[in-house]
C-alpha cells in the first residue's frame, strides 16, 4: 500500500442498516412492497387524462399518483443502493456483480409498469396542471418535481419506444459494469510492486520524482493493455447515446444533461468560455511557476500534482482528519459539524483501500428514508483530507434535505456539488490559517492545484467529451485516435510548461465519468466557481450567511440554481459571474508568485 500508515485500521462501512446480506429476506419483502405501490400506480393509467376537465379530481389524482411513485422509488432505490454499495468494494467478486446486475434487471422490470405515468402527465397542458394544483392545494408541494418532469416533454417518445428503452436498460448498463470491473482488476507493475489504480494515481503525488515516473510509466502500460476494452465501451455507449438523442430530438449530446441539471446551455457555454479564456492566466502561468520552483524548465505530466520539494509531505491519520473536518464545519455552524460527526460515530464510511475496491469517492444518498453512506480510498495525504470534507459535505447536504422526501430532495448536479466543494474550502482555510510561513507555499500550491483540477481540468474533460462525441458521428474511434484527441485537449488546458510524455495518451481510459455520467464533469467547475462566490458572501457577513446557506441545502431540488442563488445576490447566467470566480483563483496564483 502507498500510504503513510497502516490502512488496515481505517473504517469500513456496515451496510446492515440496509440489508444483512444478499440472502436477507427483507430484500424480497421490499421489492414486493415496491411492486405493490407501482401496480397501484399503474391502475391509475388513463384517469389523469379523464380528469383534465375536473381540476379538484385531477389534483387529488396527482397527489396520490406522485406519492405512490415515490413509495415505489424508495423501495427500488433502497435495494439498488445496497447492491451498488456492496459491489463497489468487491469488484473482483463475481457473486456481487451478478447480484447487482440481477437486481438492476428486476427493478427495471417493476418500474417499467408505471412508465405511462410521466408520459400521461406530460400530455396535460400547463393550464390544466395549474388549475388542479390550485383546486387541491395539498398537491402543490410537487410543483418542483412537475417542473423538472415537464422539461423532458418535448423529448419524449411513444409509450412503446419508452418501454423498449427501459427494458433494454439493464443490458446497456452492463457496458458500465465491464468498464468498472476492468479498472478494478487493473494492476500497475511498478518496480517490485503491484499497485491498484487508486494506489498508482496516489503515487503520482509522491515526493520522489523517480517513484512518480515509475508509477506513471507502470500505470500508462497497464492502461494501454486495457485501452481496447475501455475504447469499445466508450464507442458503444456513445453510439447508443447518438441513437437515443436522435430519436428524442436533442440538438447536441450534452442537452439531456443540461435538462437533468435544470441549467441553461448558455450558462454552461459562458462557464466554458470564461475558463478557457483564463487558461493562460491560471494553469499555463501556474505550471510555469511551479517548474521554476522545482528548478525545471518544464514539468513532466507526473509532476503536475507533485509536492514542491522532495521532503515528505505532511500526512494525517484518520483521527487527525476527523478533527480537522469537524472543526472546520463547526466554524460554519454547529449543525453542520454535528451532522457530519454522525458518520464517524456510525459505520457509515468506507475509507480503507483494498483489492477489489473501485477507485474514486462518493456519498450515496440511498433514499430520503435512509441515511447516506460515504465511500473513499484514504491514503493520509492532504488531498485525502479534502476529499473526506468533500464527501461529508455531500452527506450533510443529503441529510438536511431528506425531510423533503426522495423526489424533492433529489438535487441537480449543479447544486449537488455546492456543499461538497464548500466543505473542501472550509478545511483548506483552516489548514492555511494554521500553516507556518515555511508550509504556506506548499499549501497554496495544493489549493491552486485542487482548483485547477476542479475547474480547468474538468472543463478540459468536458471539451474532450464534446469532441469525442462529435468525432464518433463519423464512425468508431480507435484507442489511438481517442488518445490523440485526449492529448490535444489536455495540452491546450495545461499549457507549454507541462510535457505530455509518451504514455499519457492512454490516461483517458480511467476517467469513469465519461462512462457513468456523460457530460457530468462541467458540474464540478460549475460548483467550484459557484462556491467561490458563496464563500465571498460568507466572508462579507458570516452570521447572515449561515442560515441562508442551510436553507439553500435544505431546499434540495425544489429550487433552480438561479432561484437558489438569488438570496445571495448572485446571478450565474452572467459570464461575469464565472469570470469573477476565475479571478479569485488567479489571485491565489498571484499570492503564490509573490512567494516564488
Amino acid at each position: 500500500m502507498n500510504a503513510p500508515f497502516k490502512t488496515e485500521t481505517l473504517p469500513e462501512w456496515n451496510l446492515a442498516d440496509l440489508y444483512a446480506g444478499r440472502d436477507d429476506p427483507k430484500i424480497e419483502t421490499d421489492l414486493a412492497a415496491a411492486k405493490v405501490a407501482n401496480d397501484e400506480l399503474a391502475s391509475l393509467e388513463g384517469l389523469f387524462l379523464q380528469a383534465r376537465g375536473e381540476p379538484e379530481r385531477l389534483g387529488v389524482l396527482l397527489d396520490r399518483g406522485i406519492r405512490l411513485y415515490e413509495q415505489a422509488t424508495n423501495g427500488l432505490w433502497g435495494v439498488g443502493a445496497y447492491a451498488g454499495l456492496a459491489a463497489s468494494t468487491a469488484r473482483d467478486d463475481p457473486a456481487w456483480a451478478k447480484f447487482e446486475a440481477d437486481l438492476r434487471a428486476r427493478s427495471s422490470a417493476i418500474a417499467a409498469e408505471s412508465l405511462f405515468f410521466s408520459l400521461e402527465l406530460n400530455q396535460l397542458e400547463d393550464g390544466e396542471l395549474e388549475a388542479a394544483l390550485k383546486a387541491y392545494p395539498a398537491a402543490a408541494r410537487w410543483i418542483p418535481w412537475l417542473r423538472r418532469l415537464r422539461l423532458s416533454r418535448p423529448h419524449e417518445l411513444t409509450p412503446d419506444l419508452e418501454r423498449y428503452i427501459v427494458d433494454r436498460g439493464p443490458a446497456v448498463s452492463n457496458w458500465v459494469r465491464l468498464y468498472d470491473e476492468t479498472l478494478a482488476k487493473l494492476q500497475a507493475k511498478v518496480g517490485d510492486e503491484t499497485l491498484t489504480l487508486p494506489e498508482a494515481l496516489n503515487r503520482l503525488s509522491d515526493p520522489d520524482g523517480k517513484r512518480r515516473k515509475a508509477a506513471a510509466d507502470g500505470l500508462a502500460k497497464a492502461l494501454e493493455g486495457r485501452a481496447s476494452t475501455q475504447g469499445l465501451v466508450l464507442n458503444t455507449l456513445a453510439f447508443e447515446k447518438q441513437v437515443e438523442d436522435r430519436w428524442r430530438r436533442f440538438e447536441n449530446p450534452a442537452q439531456s444533461r443540461h435538462l437533468a441539471n435544470e441549467v441553461d446551455a448558455d450558462a454552461v457555454d459562458a462557464l466554458e468560455q470564461a475558463v478557457v479564456e483564463a487558461y493562460p492566466r491560471l494553469s499555463h502561468r501556474y505550471y510555469a511557476l511551479k517548474a521554476k520552483v522545482m528548478g525545471r524548465k518544464t514539468l513532466d505530466y507526473w509532476d503536475r500534482n507533485a509536492p514542491l520539494t522532495a521532503a515528505a509531505p505532511r500526512t494525517y491519520d484518520w483521527t487527525e482528519a476527523k478533527a480537522v473536518v469537524l472543526d472546520s464545519f463547526q466554524a460554519l455552524a454547529p449543525k453542520f459539524a454535528d451532522t457530519a460527526a454522525t458518520f464517524f460515530d456510525k459505520p457509515w464510511i468506507d475509507a480503507r483501500p483494498r483489492a477489489g475496491k473501485q477507485s474514486g469517492a462518493y456519498s450515496h444518498p440511498v433514499t430520503a428514508e435512509r441515511h447516506p453512506y460515504v465511500f473513499m480510498n484514504y491514503m493520509g495525504e492532504r488531498r485525502d483530507v479534502l476529499t473526506l470534507a468533500h464527501e461529508l459535505g455531500h452527506a450533510v447536504h443529503q441529510t438536511l434535505c431528506a425531510p423533503l422526501g426522495t423526489l424533492l430532495a433529489d438535487t441537480p448536479l449543479t447544486l449537488a456539488e455546492t456543499a461538497s466543494i464548500f466543505g473542501e474550502g472550509l478545511v483548506f482555510d483552516r489548514l492555511l490559517a494554521e500553516a507556518t510561513p515555511k508550509d504556506r507555499m506548499g499549501l497554496l500550491a495544493g489549493k491552486i492545484e485542487d482548483g485547477l483540477n476542479t475547474v480547468v481540468r474538468q472543463i478540459a474533460f468536458h471539451r474532450f467529451e464534446r469532441r469525442f462525441h462529435e468525432a464518433r458521428k463519423d464512425g468508431e474511434l480507435s484507442p489511438d485516435q481517442i488518445g490523440r484527441l485526449w492529448v490535444e485537449v489536455m495540452a491546450e488546458s495545461l499549457g507549454p510548461a507541462v510535457t505530455l510524455n509518451e504514455g499519457y495518451e492512454h490516461y483517458w481510459a480511467y476517467v469513469s465519468h465519461f462512462v457513468h455520467a456523460p457530460f457530468y464533469v462541467y458540474a464540478y467547475a460549475f460548483g467550484d466557481l459557484l462556491v467561490r462566490g458563496l464563500m465571498e458572501k460568507r466572508r462579507e457577513d458570516p452570521e447572515t450567511f449561515a442560515p441562508l446557506y442551510e436553507d439553500l441545502l435544505a431546499a434540495g431540488g425544489t429550487r433552480t440554481y438561479v432561484e437558489a442563488l438569488k438570496p445571495f445576490g448572485l446571478n450565474p447566467r452572467e459570464k461575469a459571474f464565472w469570470a469573477a470566480g476565475c479571478a479569485q483563483l488567479e489571485r491565489l496564483v498571484d499570492e503564490f508568485e509573490a512567494l516564488v
